[in-house]
């Protein structure tokens, strides 16, 4: 069975930062395409970062240079490093992995606020 399970999450002030990450089991995350995705309140779930098959790794617009996605091999988990934080990142993220099919993690709250 694929578990995908999130944490790192929590309070931040704007400006802050904060580290997802994401353990896998019953997958081997290292070999396939992953991704960070989220969804703020109100609004669609949206890509923000993914490592494609190929290795090449994609962020989108709002998180290019704040944001870093990576994943260890070892441990089979991946992160997302995220930096200079905005009260617009607020959202329930979620990370993902590509086998067939696509696997989905529950989501981890992060709240940036002062």
């Amino acid at each position: 069975q694929v578990q995908l399970v999130e944490s790192g999450g929590g309070l931040v002030q704007p400006g802050g930062s904060l580290t997802l990450s994401c353990a896998a089991s019953g997958i081997t995350l290292s070999t396939i395409p992953v991704g960070w995705y989220r969804q703020s309140p109100g609004k669609q779930r949206e890509l923000v970062a993914r490592i494609d098959s190929d290795g090449v790794i994609v962020y989108v617009a709002h998180a290019q240079g704040r944001f870093m996605i990576s994943r260890d091999k070892d441990k089979n988990t991946m992160a997302l490093e995220m930096t200079n934080l905005q009260r617009e990142d607020t959202a329930v993220y979620f990370c993902t992995a590509d086998s067939r099919v696509s696997y989905w993690g529950k989501g981890i709250l992060v709240t940036v606020s002062s």
